[in-house]
């Protein structure tokens, strides 16, 4: 049995050890909130700050394997680890190129790897300083996640909407598609590729609101995402599971607009609709094991379920019972006990043949079930 921790209690983590039942390991979790979605399923919970260098590195003394669930963890403390022999995935040195969205940009322009012309800015003074660069997107280099940390600048009366702190301030593209790539590597450098999807956003909440796998995509547009996905994790000389977020525009220029080195809500699909989940290939990964196969079974369509606007409090599913009728829809409640505008509650997945199928079903479910709090 070996011993392996996730930094991170929440859904991830939580999806992870639904996962690691089926393999001969011993799990810790690192987490300040002992109520969090994973708590429960872990061996061994231990209560503390995934940012604080001491509480990571006392937890990853003893264990055999390291993973994350979320990028915002000590890296200081991680390196000190991988020194001792604690095997780290994704290693240290990619956590900290991509948690920071400046040094991202940076990693692909260095590697000739296609992504939105960007100019940092340090305060909101030298954004008010590039209304030439507008309209544009303007983004937080450390700490922003599912939305937050994003502002649109469209022109000079947006600046005050910006941030004033180091942040990368991304040309607007004219975006036909927006797909994401996930790639798995093995700690030997075997290769997977699942088949990449097609991402819908919630275009209030700057999250994602449903995807389809397989994305549609020409043929010549697919090939060239791949490749350049490929050519984004491989330069990383690390093994795990990344996600690779790209846009495609109208003419079939495809650029990258984000990594993330873990699994994905762009992968949760995977679970049902594909042989080896993200979350397989994880402990396959972690656990040294030969990959997994990431063909999928069939088409399918992934709907997160959202905290609905104007409700916050202990949480109510309202419409659950008629949906979960629904024969080919699959439902993953997260466990989390407090609703609020906006929050990932859960996910569906639901696998068709039928492309119009997907969508009516996905359709039905987006207004037939909603999140809201307890009176």
């Amino acid at each position: 049995m070996q011993k392996v921790g996730i930094l991170g209690g929440g859904q991830l983590g939580r999806m992870l050890l639904q996962t690691a039942a089926n393999y001969p390991v011993e799990t810790y979790i690192l987490e300040n909130d002992d109520h969090c979605p994973a708590a429960h399923l872990c061996h061994h919970f231990i209560k503390g700050d995934i940012r604080d260098y001491d509480a990571v590195y006392a937890f990853g003394k003893g264990l055999d394997a390291l993973t994350i669930e979320i990028e915002n963890v000590n890296v200081d403390a991680l390196e000190a680890l991988e020194k001792e022999g604690v095997t780290i995935i994704p290693r240290p040195s990619v956590l900290r190129t991509i948690r920071n969205k400046a040094a991202q940009k940076k990693y692909y322009t260095d590697h000739q790897i296609p992504t939105a012309a960007y100019i940092l800015t340090h305060n909101i003074q030298e954004l008010s300083e590039q209304a030439h660069f507008f309209p544009a997107v303007h983004k937080i280099a450390e700490g922003g996640y599912d939305g937050r940390g994003v502002q649109i600048i469209e022109n000079e009366e947006d600046v005050a909407k910006g941030f004033d702190t180091m942040s990368v301030l991304e040309k607007k593209v004219d975006v036909a598609r927006e797909i994401a790539v996930m790639i798995a590597i093995s700690r030997s450098g075997e290769i997977a590729i699942y088949p990449a999807v097609q991402m819908v956003f919630d275009k209030t909440l700057n999250l994602l609101d449903f995807q389809l796998c397989p994305a549609d995509l020409e043929e010549k547009t697919y090939w060239k995402a791949e490749a350049i996905a490929l050519s984004t994790v491989k330069n990383f000389n690390s093994p795990g599971i990344f996600a690779v977020e790209l846009f495609v525009t109208p003419d079939g220029e495809v650029l990258v607009n984000e990594t993330a080195p873990r699994v994905h809500n762009s992968g949760h699909h995977t679970i049902e609709a594909h042989y080896s989940s993200q979350f397989d290939m994880v402990w396959r990964i972690l656990l040294n094991y030969p990959l997994g196969h990431t063909d999928a079974i069939m088409p399918s369509v992934m709907l997160n379920i959202l905290g609905k606007e104007g409700y916050s409090g202990d949480a109510v599913y309202e419409g659950l019972d008629e949906m979960l009728k629904i024969e080919n829809a699959f439902f993953h409640l997260y466990g989390k006990k407090q609703t609020k505008a906006g929050r990932k509650m859960g996910h569906v997945t639901i696998m068709s043949h039928e492309k119009a199928d997907l969508l009516h079903q996905a359709n039905k479910i987006k207004h037939g079930l909603s999140v809201i709090a307890k009176e």
